[in-house]
């Protein structure tokens, strides 16, 4: 199936995002920083504003307490300053744990505290509308981390701020589940990691090279005593012609061998992530493919010699301050030789800038690399789309959801939709085995949105357009409640599990959808009414019935507990939660079965009244009788 809309492929949009970043003053102004923060070693990091942008840049000549940074050892990566960095995945399997290096994040930890208020100072400035995080070497590898910290901070309390991190010549961070849940958060292209033709630092990590440790240490040493001063890099200790060769070669055969496909490809500890812009003399390429950065980075690298591979570390600002001029150049001079198809210009473009186009042995393996970053299938557009289509097509399934709820509510057993799904058992009615397969076929169909989302296959802005966020949104509000039900029903997932539904129960879409509309833009009040009207049937909190039945769950613990203070503990969660329900229900944002005589939380609040009243009757007793009840020796 051929290519069925005008808008570029990866590829081609990547290229435009090479010429978009040599040409502003993006890279100038990063290196800039970063020459300041690597002049002054004993200050965490730099930062300076440019307008309603603020750069931060973080010193590359830092290192851990402890932890070698030349080891390969990995660590968990859960959250960041209490921060939760990943959404959980969907999926039932046990994922691979997200790891980075442990040297790395011990720098970073090391830092936090130093530079986090003033970090969430300038988010909280209302003129601050982008921050451009960057960091050269090892402080690359700390803007990365502090970047992965704001955006998950920024997401949490859907701000506006945009986040880019530029990198030079930073080290690798992860493994591939890190790699993967940077691409499935939609934040690769947060991510501008600048490398050298040369460099070996962003290459040294697809090697074992622990038997190296004295002579890179010696190297580390040399790169940050530069970083601070030519003078001082020259009283670093040097290695050896020999040694240079033997770190080299080492790095040259396993980046080989982990750009190898097949059977010949070996397992590789760390990944890439983001967009790698690779400069060189003649230009720039930008990749964002892993495999295709690993490929390219090997066949850059196949270029250089051990002399080069290091020198090329501290010449960024060679690269940076030829950039601009070098690409504008670079087209006018083949403006007469490039291909007429836009993608085999840019590819031909490409091989220029790579500075490989005069080794032809590397060519053909260049072009093959780049061309399988192209993609293959419909377009982003073409998926949003189609997918529109389907959902057209289970509109239908959500109207019979619809007219289930509204027969429910007109029931005179006064028990509503909630219950009644909750209630049904084996020998329920062909109704309810109909809601119930809607249930499931709804689920599987948001469940694909979101793989396909994930997966880069729907346009970037997918999750803002107000079709679909409305779309998810209502679907959450009326189907939530039949999954709750389903959970608490008869299959007493609650008890087989050992925790309540709000804990580990919620299905991952439902909290992406939140998102969705938490982050939703709405522009005028009257917006705002619309979209409220437009659900006032249905309960604002999809998940109160699932309060409820914690809230029972309390109720049951207070009649037996006996200690005074888990008593105490569990009344202010019964209190906070009574007043919860009752602003809701004061607000009408409940539908009309919440208040329905037998619904689960109209039996609730009777049973807590009761509760009360038999509370208040015990306390009113003897001190020496409700000793005796609690099992005291009344003297």
């Amino acid at each position: 199936m051929g290519m069925a809309s005008n808008e570029p492929s990866p590829f081609e949009s990547r290229q435009m995002l090479a010429s978009f970043i040599s040409s502003t003053p993006l890279l100038s102004d990063s290196w800039r920083l970063c020459t300041q923060a690597n002049a002054s070693p004993f200050r965490t990091f730099v930062a300076d504003r440019v307008g309603a942008s603020v750069y931060v840049a973080f010193s590359g000549v830092q290192m851990p307490g402890s932890s070698d940074p030349n080891s390969r050892d990995l660590v968990p990566l859960d959250s960041i300053g209490g921060v939760p960095l990943f959404s959980p995945r969907r999926s039932k399997e046990p994922d691979e744990p997200v790891m980075v290096h442990a040297a790395m994040l011990n720098l970073f930890l090391s830092l936090f505290n130093s530079f986090q208020n003033q970090m969430l100072e300038i988010v909280g400035n209302k003129d601050t509308k982008s921050i451009v995080i960057t960091g050269h070497s090892i402080g690359g590898a700390t803007a990365s981390l502090c970047s992965l910290w704001l955006l998950s901070y920024l997401q949490s309390i859907s701000s506006s701020v945009s986040i880019l991190c530029i990198t030079f010549g930073a080290p690798l961070l992860g493994n591939e589940a890190f790699s993967q849940s940077i691409f499935r958060e939609r934040w690769g292209g947060n991510f501008c990691h600048v490398v050298s033709k040369h460099d070996i630092m962003p290459r040294l990590l697809f090697a074992p090279i622990t038997f190296l440790t004295t002579q890179l240490n010696s190297l580390l040493q040399f790169w940050q005593f530069s970083m601070t001063s030519e003078d001082f890099g020259k009283l670093a200790n040097q290695i050896s012609e020999k040694e240079k060769a033997n770190l080299f070669g080492a790095v040259m055969d396993y980046l080989e061998a982990a750009s190898q496909e097949g059977e010949t490809s070996v397992p590789i500890l760390f990944h890439p992530f983001g967009n790698y812009f690779f400069v060189t003399e003649e230009g720039a390429v930008c990749v964002d493919s892993p495999s295709a950065i690993i490929k390219m980075m090997h066949l850059m690298l196949a270029t250089g010699s051990p002399v080069s591979s290091i020198e090329d570390h501290l010449k960024y600002g060679y690269y940076v301050n030829k950039l601009s001029s070098q690409t504008l150049n670079q087209e006018i001079s083949m403006q007469r030789t490039l291909p007429d198809s836009s993608y085999e210009a840019g590819l031909e473009l490409a091989i220029q800038s790579s500075g490989i186009a005069n080794q032809e042995s590397a060519i053909t393996s260049a072009k093959e690399c780049l061309k399988k970053t192209r993609r293959m299938g419909p377009s982003p557009n073409l998926n949003a789309a189609t997918l529109a289509v389907s959902l057209s097509k289970v509109v239908p399934l959500r109207a019979q959801i619809e007219w289930y709820k509204n027969w429910c509510d007109e029931q005179d057993d006064q028990i509503g939709y909630y219950d009644s799904f909750k209630s049904r058992d084996s020998s329920s009615s062909k109704r309810d085995m109909k809601i119930n397969i809607n249930r499931c076929k709804l689920a599987r169909f948001w469940n694909n949105v979101i793989d396909m989302l994930e997966r880069g296959e729907l346009p970037h802005d997918f999750d803002k357009r107000a079709k679909w966020v409305n779309a998810s949104h209502f679907y959450k509000l009326l189907v939530e409640p039949l999954d709750i039900a389903e959970y608490y029903g008869r299959k007493g997932m609650h008890r087989a599990k050992g925790y309540h539904y709000m804990q580990h129960g919620r299905e991952r879409r439902y909290e992406i959808f939140d998102r969705w509309w938490k982050d939703r833009t709405v522009t005028t009040a009257a917006e705002e009414n619309k979209e409220r009207s437009k659900f006032a049937s249905l309960t604002q909190d999809s998940c109160f019935w699932a309060r409820v039945e914690e809230a029972r769950d309390w109720l049951n613990c207070v009649r037996s507990e006996i200690d005074a203070n888990k008593l105490s503990l569990l009344w202010d969660k019964i209190e906070n939660f009574e007043m919860y329900a009752i602003n809701l229900v004061e607000n009408k944002e409940v539908s009309c079965d919440v208040v329905f005589k037998n619904s689960s939380y109209s039996i609730w609040v009777e049973d807590l009244r009761e509760l009360k009243q038999l509370k208040v009757k015990v306390q009113r007793l003897p001190h020496q009788f409700t000793g005796f009840l609690d099992g005291e020796v009344v003297p």
